[in-house]
C-alpha cells in the first residue's frame, strides 16, 4: 500500500524544488527500494525507519525494503484556480486523486526571489489556498446535492443518506471554511468521504526557510505564525524545512551530510521529519517482515487486524489466514534473536482479531 501525498503552493514558495530534492535523494538512499518518476511529477520516497537497518543485522541479510510514501508534485497553484486560472482544473483533479496535502508556504524573504503576491505573507497564502480548494468543493457540494435531491425522489438509498450529510458540510463551506471542519458523526464521516472533497483532506504545513534561519526556525515569526494559524484555524500541524538545503544535500554521501548539516547546528534536514509526519497523519503504522531473504517494512492503518495486514502482502495471505506468529520489535532487539525470543515467551501466536501493532515483526500462515 503506497499512500499518496500532494505537495502543493503558490509559486516561486520551493514546492518543486523540495518535491526534486525529496524524490532524488530517497532515491540515492535506498537502492534496494525500487524508486520510479511514475511521469515528471510523481516520485515514490521511502519513509525513514532506523529499526530496519537493527533488523538487518539480527536477520543476517543484506536486503532492505522501507516502507514508502508517492510525492505528487501539483502544478502551482494560483488565485482563481477554481475557475480555471493558471492551470485550474486539471490541478484540482490532481489533487482528489491525493490522500494527504503538504502544503509549502514562504517563510524567508530574498529580493532575488519574486513572490506571486509581492510580500512574503505565509498566512494569507494559506488562506489563498484554502479560498480555493473551499471555492471548488462548494460547486461540487452544490452539483451533488441537486443530483443526489432528484434520485432520492425517486428512492434512491444512497442519495437520501447523502443528502443530510451535504447539508451540513455546505454552510461551512459558504463560510469559507474546509468541510473537515464540519462536526460529523463517524457514520456521516464515512459517507463524506465518498465526496472526495479536496478540502477533508488532512494537511500538513511545510515551513519553507532559509538553509541559515533552520537552526533556529523556531524563533521564525513566519513559521509561529503558520503554527498558529495552523493549530488555530485548522487543527493541524507544522513542519520546517529548507528546499535549499534539500538540494544542496542531493549529492553528498551520508557522513558528508551530517557534517554539512552539523555546520548549519542541525541534526535532520527536515525532509526525514516531514515525511514521518506525514506517514503519522495518514494514521499510518509499519510492520515488519524479516529473514534472510529480506528485512521489509509494510504499511498499514493504525487498528488493522492480522488478516488485514497479511492482505498487505498479498490477497491470499488474508484470504487464507491462519495465524500470525509474532515478537514485539523491542522484545526481538532485547533478546537478538526469534529463537531467545521463543525461549523467553515473547514469540506469540496470535489469531484474526489480533490488532497489529507499530513495530511487530510478523511471520503469517495461510492455506488456500
Amino acid at each position: 500500500m503506497t499512500l499518496k501525498a500532494g505537495i502543493v503552493g503558490l509559486p516561486n514558495v520551493g514546492k518543486s524544488t523540495l518535491f526534486n530534492a525529496v524524490t532524488r535523494t530517497q532515491k540515492a538512499q535506498a537502492a534496494n527500494y525500487p524508486f520510479c518518476t511514475i511521469d515528471p511529477n510523481v516520485g515514490v520516497v521511502t519513509v525513514p525507519d532506523e529499526r530496519l537497518y537493527v533488523l538487518q543485522k539480527i536477520a543476517k541479510t543484506n536486503v532492505v525494503i522501507p516502507a514508502a510514501i508517492e510525492f505528487v508534485d501539483i502544478a502551482g497553484l494560483v488565485k482563481g484556480a477554481a475557475t480555471g486560472e493558471g492551470l485550474g482544473n486539471k490541478f484540482l483533479s490532481h489533487i482528489r486523486e491525493v490522500d494527504a496535502i503538504v502544503q509549502v508556504v514562504r517563510c524567508f524573504e530574498d529580493v532575488d526571489i519574486h513572490h506571486v503576491s509581492g510580500t512574503v505573507d505565509p498566512v494569507r497564502d494559506i488562506e489563498i489556498i484554502t479560498t480555493e480548494l473551499v471555492l471548488a468543493d462548494l460547486e461540487s457540494v452544490e452539483k451533488r446535492i441537486d443530483r443526489q435531491t432528484k434520485q432520492a425522489k425517486r428512492g434512491d438509498k444512497e442519495a437520501i443518506a447523502e443528502i443530510p450529510v451535504l447539508q451540513k458540510i455546505l454552510p461551512v463551506l459558504n463560510a469559507g471554511k474546509p468541510a473537515m471542519l464540519t462536526d460529523l458523526t463517524a457514520e456521516e464521516k464515512a459517507i463524506a468521504r465518498m465526496f472526495y472533497l479536496l478540502t477533508d483532506k488532512p494537511v500538513i504545513f511545510a515551513c519553507n526557510v532559509k538553509d541559515s534561519d533552520l537552526a533556529t526556525a523556531d524563533g521564525n515569526p513566519y513559521v509561529q505564525k503558520v503554527r498558529d494559524y495552523a493549530k488555530t484555524h485548522l487543527n493541524c500541524e507544522a513542519t520546517v524545512i529548507s528546499a535549499q538545503i534539500e538540494s544542496d544535500l542531493v549529492d553528498l554521501e551520508p557522513d558528508d551530510a551530517k557534517a554539512f548539516l552539523a555546520d548549519l547546528g542541525v541534526q535532520e534536514s527536515g525532509v526525514g521529519a516531514l515525511i514521518k509526519a506525514t506517514y503519522h497523519l495518514l494514521g499510518l503504522r509499519t510492520y515488519f517482515t524479516a529473514g534472510e531473504k529480506e528485512v521489509r517494512a509494510w504499511t498499514i492503518h493504525q487498528g488493522d487486524t492480522a488478516p488485514k495486514a497479511a492482505g498487505v502482502i498479498h490477497s491470499d495471505f488474508e484470504r487464507g489466514f491462519i495465524k500470525a506468529e509474532t515478537v514485539a520489535y523491542a522484545d526481538l532487539v532485547k533478546c537478538g534473536s526469534v529463537a531467545a525470543a521463543r525461549e523467553k515467551g515473547l514469540y506469540r501466536i496470535e489469531g484474526k482479531e489480533y490488532v497489529v501493532q507499530d513495530g511487530d515483526v510478523l511471520h503469517f500462515k495461510f492455506s488456500v
